[in-house]
């Protein structure tokens, strides 16, 4: 081989080489990226539920008709702690096979059982389409479940 040839297929070689790691770079910047975006807009949502969980004037403006204020107010402070739940599985915080503890444990609190029994299926509808957010849905239902089987069975 040439030593000009050989030049040459190394500097493709190294463009080659290049032009891979360049766009693997691209993917990881893209993906995190999305990620920031994503944890931006749950910021604004939890800010916006610990503004309408701690304000009644606030929650009254927002609540369903015939929702007391009060309950309301509760049952917001409960999609919050669910929304800092979901973020961190989201983010990839929540170790695998532990989501299922961690909704048992929401699901333990009425105030959460009484959000999940009355906005589960929103959420649910809200999760279509999104594979991760499906899964979730999905085990904070049937965490409500089985904590509803215990309670009956304990009765």
């Amino acid at each position: 081989m040439k030593l000009t040839t050989a030049v040459l297929a190394a500097g493709a070689a190294v463009s080659l080489t290049t032009a891979l790691v360049g766009a693997a770079r691209l993917r990881q910047d893209t993906r995190h990226q999305a990620e920031r975006n994503e944890a931006v807009l749950a910021r604004n949502q939890l800010d916006w539920l610990a503004q309408m969980s701690t304000n009644p004037e606030l929650a009254k403006l927002w609540a369903p008709e015939g929702t007391d204020v009060e309950e309301y107010m509760g049952l917001l402070k409960a999609n919050q702690l669910i929304c800092m739940l979901s973020l961190r599985d989201r983010l990839g915080f929540v170790r695998t096979g532990h989501l299922p503890w961690y909704a048992a444990k929401l699901m333990e609190s009425d105030v959460c059982r009484r959000y999940w029994q009355r906005f589960g299926d929103l959420r649910a509808q809200e999760a279509e389409g999104d594979e991760r957010a499906d899964h979730f849905t999905r085990v904070l239902d049937q965490a409500a479940k089985n904590h509803l089987q215990a309670q009956l069975a304990a009765a």
